[in-house]
């Protein structure tokens, strides 16, 4: 590993480590540079505050005049909630930057690089610019569709079950893979679940860490096309993070009252609910990431959809058998087997000693 590679590499560190906390912005990490030695560091932690490469140029004061800057993310050049990132560098005497990946909003999409050159600083772009553009991968998604980045979270048995015949299903896996789904819930805008789901298990849909509650919470998405989510669910009751239920004019207009009355956002679409609408209306509210947690059938028709980033499914060492026992994902499915979905970039790790973790990217293939 080069200099230019090591010291970018500690920039991303920088980066990941506010994972879940800057939406709707980037993650992103600074180092400053000066004769070899770290003068100056900062991430961006939320959105509205200070930009990493601002922190970093603070902490490195007058020793910024002539360092390397590394940057996982293109400067930015426009005003928003904060000024312009690349006039502060080039404000600073910053002589040679080194850049990760370009940024892909409009609004910046090289005019950071040019405001850069064009002020006389050296500027190298693409060191690290694969892992740059995965821990990025929700932003840059968002930035292109207007819609959120779909993660299908699923637990199976190595049968492909994913609960008894009887709809027992606590637990399929064990407490460490059930640790990282909490950790997952925290670092996403929302979590997604069918009224079946809700019906059947009442789920609390909160992000956790040893049993208390994370400061920060996802919103939570119901699929209800007739309103039968109880008042007494836990989503409706507790408080503990706001819920939206995606419904259609089907459902009684009383029943929708008494649930904004509870502090519920109702969101009426038109029938029946489409997988393609609800995402479409969710980016226009500004969810940017989406964990679906759902059954068989809300799992089956984002399949369907072709509307599925990323897969993390947890393979529990267990078998259940039952041929009423279900999978991981129902609807109509493929035909055949030359149209299933072939993943890409795959990881498959060992959890525990009972569970697999395996994460890809779904290639999609047009419908003919």
């Amino acid at each position: 590993m080069g200099q230019d590679e090591r010291f970018m590499a500690m920039a991303l560190e920088l980066a990941r480590s506010a994972k879940g906390q800057t939406s709707p912005n980037p993650l992103v990490g600074a180092v400053i540079v000066q004769n070899g030695q770290v003068v100056g560091m900062g991430a961006h932690l939320k959105a509205g505050e200070p930009h990493a490469e601002v922190h970093a140029l603070r902490m490195a004061g007058e020793k910024a005049k002539g360092a390397t800057l590394y940057v996982t993310l293109e400067p930015c050049s426009h005003h928003g909630k904060t000024p312009p990132c690349a006039e502060a560098v080039v404000a600073a005497g910053i002589s040679r930057a080194v850049v990760a990946v370009l940024d892909p909003n409009p609004l910046v999409a090289g005019k950071g690089i040019r405001l850069l050159q064009d002020a006389g600083v050296e500027v190298i772009v693409g060191v690290c610019e694969i892992e740059a553009t995965v821990l990025n991968e929700v932003f840059f998604h968002y930035i292109r569709t207007r819609q959120p980045f779909v993660t299908v979270k699923t637990a199976s048995t190595l049968d492909g079950k994913m609960a008894t015949a009887t709809g027992h299903s606590r637990w399929i896996t064990g407490e460490a893979a059930r640790s990282e789904v909490h950790e997952l819930r925290r670092t996403h805008d929302a979590i997604l679940v069918g009224v079946g789901t809700l019906l059947a298990d009442d789920p609390e849909l909160t992000a956790r860490v040893g049993g208390e509650r994370y400061g920060r919470q996802p919103v939570r998405i119901i699929l209800d096309s007739e309103l039968r989510t109880p008042l007494t669910a836990r989503v409706v009751a507790d408080h503990l993070a706001p819920t939206w239920i995606f419904t259609t004019p089907a459902a009684p207009v009383e029943k929708r009252m008494e649930l904004e009355a509870k502090g519920v956002t109702v969101i009426v679409l038109d029938a029946p609910l489409r997988v393609t609408d609800v995402l479409r209306e969710l980016g226009e509210r500004g969810i940017t990431s989406l964990l679906v947690e759902g059954g068989a059938e809300v799992n089956g028709s984002f399949l369907q959809a072709m509307a599925i980033q990323k897969i993390i499914s947890y393979i529990s060492l267990k078998l259940v058998g039952g041929s009423l026992s279900p999978t991981s994902y129902g609807g109509v499915g493929f035909a055949t087997m030359d149209k299933a979905v072939t993943l890409t970039n795959t990881s498959i790790e060992q959890v525990s000693e009972q569970d697999i973790r395996i994460v890809g990217y779904p290639q999609w293939e047009p419908h003919e």
